[in-house]
C-alpha cells in the first residue's frame, strides 16, 4: 500500500512531464523545416495545380483584358499575380491550345 508521503506521488507526474517534453522535441525534429531561425520568405510555388499557364503579362489590367477575350471565346480562365509586375493567365488543359492561339493574336501578350 502507498503511503501519502511516499516518493511515488511525485515520480508519476515527473515521468509524465519528461515523456511529454521528449515527445515534443521529437515531433519538432521530425516535422521541422530543417532550418533554424528561418526569416527568409518562402518561394512562390510554381505548381499551377489543374490549370495551365497560357500567358504571362506585365500588367494586371492587360491580363484581365485577355481574360475577357478568352471568356468571349467560351474559355474559362483565371488571373494570378505572383509579383507586382507579373500576371499569369491560367486555363484548364483542354482549353490551352485554343487559348494559346488567341494569345498569339492578343496585342499585349
Amino acid at each position: 500500500m502507498l503511503q501519502p508521503g511516499s516518493l511515488s506521488y511525485i515520480a508519476g507526474p515527473v515521468v509524465a512531464v519528461v515523456v511529454m517534453v521528449l515527445l515534443a522535441l521529437f515531433m519538432r525534429w521530425a516535422f521541422g523545416t530543417g532550418r533554424s531561425g528561418s526569416t527568409r520568405r518562402r518561394p512562390v510555388p510554381s505548381d499551377d495545380g489543374l490549370l495551365t499557364r497560357v500567358a504571362t503579362l506585365s500588367r494586371r489590367e492587360s491580363a484581365l483584358a485577355f481574360r475577357a477575350v478568352l471568356s468571349d471565346a467560351g474559355i474559362r480562365s483565371t488571373v494570378r499575380c505572383p509579383s507586382p509586375h507579373r500576371a499569369d493567365v491560367l486555363v484548364f488543359p483542354e482549353d490551352a491550345a485554343r487559348a494559346r492561339e488567341i494569345a498569339a493574336s492578343f496585342p499585349a501578350a
